[in-house]
């Protein structure tokens, strides 16, 4: 079985969990935030929908700077509704299935490098990357997003299994 092969079932799997809990978000919330030091639900959500973009360019790619000295930063695209999210993420998800599919295991193995302001922060091979800094970073805001879903007394979608409100 080839990398890509492993891969576009887990991200097809993760793509459509986050689909569910973007879809769940109301719009008359998206300013919303659990503490003063958390992000709002439009923060939380524009970010799940731009995750997945991620991935053509770390395999097409060899490295991202999202800060470069001398140039403006890198900027989140901020959606103002939840179906603006969904509708990213889609796109998101279909270009970064695509570029999965096209990647040889040879090219997954080779380095990226992420870059602050010219500074390494770190470089592993595209294929940890893609696990570590995609699938499971969007895992890690997804939960943070159900978490809001809850505090707002909106029903929880399932997702690996039951959830408070629904079945698996």
């Amino acid at each position: 079985m080839s990398i890509a092969q492993m891969f576009l079932p887990e991200l097809e799997q993760e793509i459509a969990g986050t689909r569910k809990v973007l879809e769940r978000i109301p719009d008359d919330k998206l300013q919303w935030k659990a503490h003063p030091k958390s992000n709002t639900v439009q923060w939380v959500g524009s970010h799940l929908a731009e995750i997945p973009g991620w991935v053509e360019g770390t395999l097409t790619q060899d490295k991202w700077d999202f800060s470069p000295p001398d140039e403006p930063p890198y900027q989140m695209p901020v959606f103002a509704s939840h179906q603006a999210m969904v509708e990213e993420l889609n796109k998101n998800a279909a270009t970064a299935m695509r570029a999965i599919a096209a990647t040889s295991d040879a090219e997954f193995m080779k380095p990226w490098t992420l870059l602050f302001q010219g500074n390494e922060l770190f470089t592993m091979p595209r294929v940890a990357v893609i696990r570590g800094f995609v699938i499971s970073h969007m895992i890690h805001h997804r939960a943070i997003l159900t978490v809001y879903l809850r505090l707002l007394d909106v029903p929880v979608p399932a997702l690996y299994g039951p959830s408070g409100d629904e079945e698996a």
